[in-house]
């Protein structure tokens, strides 16, 4: 087991919020933690994000640095792999201290103006494994299916700012994307972004956290939460938070997200336990 001042290498990733235009940026983040673990003894961390990782791997794996992980698969396929050691604060809309939502987009010149309009479209969600991405519309959609499938096809991408695109060139009717996906979209890719449109929010959610493996040693998640805080606060790092629209990073209690797994069952109570 390593010890403060010793080596400690790990995969490090920042895969939610990861388009190719923010990877200075992301980088920049990581930087800003590299040194506030430094300054706490943890030194010779990896330099370089790997910005390959997929936003759902297959599991979160035992040598798992640092990383951001959807709470929604923590609490199902990846149950017991990782610790929770923060959350974002962003400066999105619908977004709400430490919360998140999904918003439902249609193309801009669409004739959709409400939720019930999307009944039979083509709708695209990126991974069944997604709380914004599926978990939550499908709560919201609870509401009004009737206990019957409601939409008319459905695609799994294994990419929300593809949905977006996707949405923007008629490729699909309609997607549910994280709130805070869809700003930094809008952001970088304004001329795609300009041809969408929200109609409809999804109910809120715990954002998305910062995490460490289960296995990571006690005192090098608590540098990571001291670094993560400081890196939140810290006049210093105004600018690295500024490029990914942070306000802050606050502690968590892990509980908070099992919001998401009630969100599954009073789906099923509605009569509406899939996507469809």
């Amino acid at each position: 087991m390593p010890s403060p001042g010793s080596l400690y290498r790990g995969r490090v990733s920042l895969p939610m919020y990861n388009l190719p235009e923010m990877r200075p940026l992301n980088a920049a983040f990581w930087n800003a933690l590299r040194v506030e673990l430094a300054r706490r003894g943890l030194g010779d961390t990896p330099e370089a994000l790997d910005f390959e990782r997929r936003p759902v791997p297959a599991e979160i794996e035992a040598d798992t640095f640092f990383t951001q992980v959807c709470g929604y698969p923590l609490q199902t396929i990846y149950r017991g792999q990782a610790t929770i050691l923060g959350a974002p604060v962003y400066a999105a809309e619908h977004c709400s201290g430490a919360g998140h939502a999904g918003v439902f987009i249609v193309h801009r010149d669409s004739s959709c103006r409400q939720l019930a309009d999307l009944r039979r479209c083509r709708f695209a969600y990126n991974s069944r494994h997604s709380n914004s991405g599926m978990n939550l519309p499908r709560r919201r959609l609870a509401d009004i299916a009737g206990g019957k499938p409601f939409l008319g096809t459905v695609t799994e991408t294994h990419s929300q700012p593809g949905n977006i695109e996707g949405v923007a060139r008629g490729e699909a009717d309609a997607s549910c994307v994280d709130c805070v996906t869809y700003a930094f979209f809008r952001r970088h890719r304004p001329q795609l972004g300009d041809l969408t449109r929200v109609i409809a929010v999804t109910p809120p959610s715990p954002s998305i956290p910062f995490v460490t493996a289960s296995r990571t040693p006690e005192h090098v998640k608590q540098c990571l939460r001291e670094a993560l805080f400081a890196v939140a606060r810290s006049e210093q790092w105004e600018n690295a938070r500024a490029g990914l629209m942070l306000r802050d990073i606050v502690p968590v209690d892990p509980a908070s997200y099992q919001i998401q797994l009630a969100y599954v069952q009073e789906a099923k109570d509605l009569g509406y336990p899939e996507l469809a």
